[in-house]
């Protein structure tokens, strides 16, 4: 783990959190993606999960098969009207699992290597990345795990936030990195769910509106261990009012080189960045 200093001069540990993996780099939330960010040095491995027809937890960030990054299962382009056919909480995962996500040219993110990927079930990811984390004589990484559940999508895109928590956390504890887990979301049922079956597991509100502080913790009900705001969000006021509830803060998706330096310079926790190599370029620097 990378270290710096804050504004104070005091000593602190930075976490580099990988955004579906490395999104710059390699196409998001695959394989690929997080073996990368994994070989970079990532403290911790970022990635969204959703269910699909057959309730298996397939790691994507969209509940149905994107336009824009995604091919249906016999190779054909798939049309932005027709991403609602294409809902992975109405297809089994046998269908999705032919399906490439890795070969569109993301004009976004012009760095990124495309390569023939898929959108893969979180066990595979974890098999996938413990084995190569031994295999680089490494230390383990910690995973943050985001559940994509929202008030409309219940039933249409995703099952209840009871039900959902409850197949992601029994494949994280099949798996064996509970200890190493944060489940972290915008939707502030699928936390609550998360801490009655799981007490003891750290959970992280995301955040991007201008919501006060006070309301969404009020609204959430307890104190999670992790504030995830977007990063404008981020000023003195706020860090604040997260270290008085001895919160730890770790704001998205962060990637040029001046908006890290100035959330280094506030003494943030982590930060979630597509592009890993660039923060940790910053922090090696410093």
């Amino acid at each position: 783990m990378e270290k710096t200093t804050d504004s104070a001069g005091n000593y602190l540990k930075l976490e580099v959190h990988g955004h579906r993996g490395c999104r710059g780099l390699r196409p998001e939330n695959t394989l690929p993606a997080f073996l990368y960010a994994l070989e970079l040095g990532v403290d911790t491995l970022e990635l969204d999960v959703v269910i699909s027809a057959d309730e298996q937890v397939v790691v994507s960030h969209e509940p149905w098969l994107s336009a824009t990054l995604c091919s249906d299962a016999d190779g054909q382009s798939i049309m932005p009207d027709q991403e609602p056919s294409f809902n992975l909480f109405q297809l089994p995962y046998t269908y999705i699992r032919r399906c490439d996500c890795g070969l569109q040219r993301q004009l976004r993110f012009p760095e990124q290597r495309l390569q023939a990927a898929y959108k893969p079930l979180l066990r595979e990811v974890c098999q996938a990345v413990e084995a190569r984390a031994r295999e680089l004589n490494r230390a383990p990484v910690r995973y943050s795990i985001e559940v994509k559940s929202t008030l409309e999508g219940d039933t249409i895109f995703h099952p209840s936030p009871t039900r959902f928590v409850e197949l992601v956390l029994g494949e994280v504890r099949t798996a064996g990195v509970e200890s190493r887990t944060s489940f972290i979301s915008f939707d502030k049922r699928a936390l609550q769910a998360a801490r009655e079956q799981a007490p003891a597991l750290p959970l992280g509100l995301l955040v991007e509106d201008l919501k006060p502080f006070q309301q969404h913790l009020q609204e959430l009900g307890f104190i999670p261990a992790l504030y995830g705001p977007e990063y404008p969000l981020v000023d003195a006021q706020l860090m604040a009012e997260v270290r008085a509830h001895n919160m730890r803060i770790v704001p998205w998706t962060v990637n040029e080189p001046a908006a890290m330096r100035a959330l280094l310079h506030l003494a943030v926790d982590g930060i979630t960045t597509d592009y890993p190599d660039r923060l940790l370029r910053l922090l090696n620097r410093l």
